[in-house]
């Protein structure tokens, strides 16, 4: 097993996006190429077990911190515009493109955050990889009222500052282990800006508008108690989208962050299938 490797990547406006990679062993065949896009207020390093499995799998893969999280630059829990996520996984994504082979497939792989962002950058750019994989994407983030009253008031007033995001650690999953690990992360922050909030609502409701065009071959594996973002988003997602572009799978009784359930087997199983079956 290779040991993964950091590296700072400048995007186009001179931020600096911290970068890591998990290569294959030398001599394995490379079947694809998977980017990791995180959720809110976590970092790619928290994906070594999901990347060490996809290694296993014959994929190497990259993940980066997004703009504001983790060891990339920017003010935590902030957005300079509502272009940034999107600017810089376009940044990343040719960056990781131009160091492969032509005809090896790239797969998109985001989770909450991450998935809202890789699946609208999908909608606007549908050719621009083979494959997408979505774990409880950020599609409805389903806002209680008083939440829809600071997204109605903040954004205008004061899009930059940043307040607390909510998200209560104990939610994002039954494993106690996996709760206490994050609790106790110091690359985890808890803020979120007005922009960014406005950003999860709209891009959501952008991308669920464009699901009867969907044409990119997608796995959605979602929570079925998920009490961070709605799961009737992803639900209405799968519904709407062409037959067969979109693979659909509910987890009833996990939380949040799936992959890291105490029952995580069936989800990875569920993303070997769908990867074997395509790549």
């Amino acid at each position: 097993m290779t040991e993964s490797t950091l590296s700072t990547f400048v995007a186009s406006d001179g931020e600096n996006i911290a970068i890591q990679d998990w290569p294959l062993a030398y001599g394995r065949q490379l079947r694809g190429v998977v980017l990791l896009v995180h959720g809110l207020a976590e970092h790619a390093g928290r994906y070594d077990h999901v990347a060490r499995r996809l290694n296993d799998w014959g994929f190497a893969v990259r993940g980066y911190d997004q703009y504001g999280h983790g060891e990339s630059s920017g003010v935590r829990g902030g957005l300079p515009h509502e272009q940034r996520f999107l600017d810089d996984l376009a940044d990343v994504l040719d960056s990781t493109r131009a160091r492969m082979d032509p005809a090896t497939p790239l797969i998109l792989f985001g989770h909450s955050l991450g998935g809202l962002v890789a699946a609208r950058f999908v909608s606007l750019q549908p050719g621009s990889v083979e494959g997408l994989v979505l774990s409880s994407p950020a599609l409805d983030p389903g806002l209680g009222f008083w939440q829809k009253l600071l997204l109605a008031v903040l954004p205008r007033l004061a899009p930059d500052l940043c307040v607390r995001n909510g998200l209560d650690p104990r939610l994002i999953s039954h494993d106690a282990a996996v709760v206490r690990a994050y609790q106790q992360d110091p690359l985890i922050h808890d803020r979120i800006s007005g922009r960014l909030a406005h950003f999860i609502v709209k891009a959501g409701a952008a991308t669920r508008a464009l699901a009867t065009q969907w044409r990119v071959p997608t796995l959605l594996l979602y929570a079925g108690d998920d009490h961070l973002v709605s799961p009737a988003g992803s639900r209405d997602f799968a519904a709407a989208a062409p037959a067969g572009m979109v693979t659909a799978h509910c987890f009833e009784g996990a939380y949040h962050e799936i992959f890291n359930e105490l029952e995580r087997e069936p989800v990875f199983d569920q993303l070997k299938r769908w990867l074997d079956a395509r790549f």
